[in-house]
């Protein structure tokens, strides 16, 4: 059984940008999103302006003093309010994220049910929490003199999303944003610019409800041309991008005049998983499947790369063999569960395939190869495809001979393809693991409390697990990566970090100024 709604439905307005809080629609179908599973039903279509950047960053400059001003407790109010709307309208976030991405209805929902508890970890103000960090101090210097410490905002923030997470991930950088007194311009993926909209037009509503200066919030809609104008544009002070790394270093690029300029990248990974002959394994293979294939392997921390004992490496091989071929792929909408559904769009689907080939040709052995599925009841058409497993000799921290020349080579496909390969030791794996320019997510998978934590000393990742797969992170932690992953900007409970930063501040209370040796002053000199 499936389960069809019309998810524009829940959209206050049609197709649209949202600047200084009122729609400017945008007709037309110059960008469109449509269902991947059944491609021919269009989601959402617009014709977008890049023009309208540069009215959106002009509102969000004009509201950003009166914002920064405003009482924190007034800004964290807006926050709580739409903390209410986004649990309240948990149902329909989940069918707009399900419509345009072709997740499965299971993983919609909890995407759409985690949006809410961004303000709690946001507003925290426990010894651990965010806001402890970022609140204001002061301390004795002498006794006339004290040291002050304040949290300025940065101004305008630009927020480039990504289609996976197109709900969850855009809403871990705009609530510390507005928390810390930034105002935003969202710039959601061309893929999924209808889940943009509703999650702008909540955050517009809630910012109403206390009275806040119109613009605080603005909604662009676009491809490349408008994240590029955005990004460069000479009154943004910020920019906090999710998606891969040859677009992140192109904001790096051509941002390189800009040095006062804020930029958090949480970029994309080829992450390791360690399985020791001491593991767990059906811990270890439960999990190594879960986290390769997540989200149909869309998700930037899915493990992509396998390293195995060779104690242990046949038992582990025929049973992620035996576990992968059991993923159910089917209709994102039935209600009996399915783990994933199809990937975004069917450029994606073919790439993956390509991929799996490339690292035969180079020498890969196939396990479990992939294949496209075009026959889905009610689903013809749709981007599907099942998982592939492919076993390589090692991994290198390039990729110089291409994935058709190096089976090994260090390259992120977004796809469900998975590689293993057999080491001898724990030094071989930890160096087989390090094999990447990336450094998002790691795991090791061992009965012995020290290889764990030597693992967490010595593997290069921002995101280190033991006995728990690479995708999935807790956003009470901080999140995100090293070299090509990011940019030491982690998200999670460590975004409100990059939405402000610290002045300091001498205050004399005397008026007694010293002079210092060899200077001179008379009093009648005033």
């Amino acid at each position: 059984m499936t389960t069809t709604t019309d998810p524009l439905a829940a959209l206050k307005h049609a197709p649209c940008a949202l600047i200084g809080n009122d729609p400017v629609l945008i007709a037309g179908d110059s960008i469109r999103s449509h269902y991947p599973a059944h491609p021919e039903t269009i989601v959402w279509s617009g014709s977008p302006d890049a023009a309208h950047v540069d009215l959106a960053v002009a509102a969000a400059k004009s509201a950003q003093y009166e914002w920064a001003t405003t009482p924190r407790e007034r800004r964290f109010e807006a926050l709580r309010r739409y903390q209410e709307i986004v649990t309240s309208r948990v149902d329909e976030i989940a069918a707009m994220i399900n419509a345009e991405t072709g997740k499965a209805m299971w993983e919609s929902k909890g995407e759409a049910s985690i949006l809410a508890g961004k303000v709690d970890i946001t507003l925290d103000e426990s010894a651990h929490g965010s806001m402890a960090r970022v609140s204001d101090y002061q301390i004795d210097i002498t006794e006339t003199r004290q040291g002050v410490c304040r949290y300025r905002p940065h101004g305008v923030m630009a927020v480039v999303g990504p289609f996976n997470f197109p709900a969850h991930l855009p809403n871990g950088h705009i609530i510390p944003a507005l928390a810390m007194g930034d105002t935003v311009v969202f710039k959601p993926s061309d893929k999924t610019p209808a889940v943009g909209q509703l999650i702008a037009e909540m955050f517009i509503e809630a910012l109403d409800s206390i009275g806040a200066p119109r613009g605080v919030l603005n909604l662009v809609q676009g491809g490349g041309d408008v994240a590029s104008r955005l990004v460069t544009h000479r009154d943004i002070d910020g920019v906090l991008f999710t998606g891969s790394w040859p677009v992140g270093r192109k904001i790096i690029e051509a941002n390189l005049d800009n040095p006062g300029r804020l930029i958090a990248l949480e970029l994309g990974g080829n992450n390791p998983a360690i399985v020791m002959d001491d593991a767990n394994l059906r811990q270890a293979v439960v999990e190594c499947v879960r986290a390769s294939f997540a989200t149909t392997g869309q998700r930037c921390t899915c493990t992509r790369r396998i390293i195995l004992h060779e104690r242990i490496a046949d038992r582990f091989i025929d049973a992620m063999v035996k576990a992968t071929n059991a993923i159910e792929v089917g209709d994102p909408r039935r209600e009996e569960p399915v783990f994933f559904g199809p990937l975004i769009r069917e450029d994606s689907r073919q790439a993956a395939l390509q991929y799996h080939e490339s690292l035969v040709s180079a020498g890969g052995e196939s396990l479990v190869q992939p294949r496209a599925i075009d026959n889905i009841s009610g689903c013809e058409g749709g981007h599907f495809i099942t998982p592939g497993v492919v076993r390589v000799d090692r991994f290198v921290a390039d990729d110089a001979g291409g994935p058709g020349r190096d089976a090994g080579c260090d390259i992120e496909v977004f796809g469900p393809i998975a590689r293993v390969c057999v080491v001898k030791n724990y030094e071989e794996a930890i160096e087989q693991a390090n094999a990447t320019r990336y450094g998002l997510a790691s795991a090791i998978f061992t009965s012995s409390k020290e290889t764990g934590e030597r693992f967490m000393i010595e593997s290069r990742a921002g995101c280190v697990n033991i006995n728990a797969g690479t995708a999935g992170a807790s956003g009470k932690l901080p999140f995100g990566g090293l070299g090509w992953s990011g940019n030491h900007r982690p998200a999670g409970s460590s975004s409100v970090d990059y939405c402000s930063y610290p002045v300091a501040s001498l205050v004399e209370t005397s008026d007694a100024a010293p002079l210092s040796p060899g200077m001179l002053f008379e009093d009648s000199w005033i």
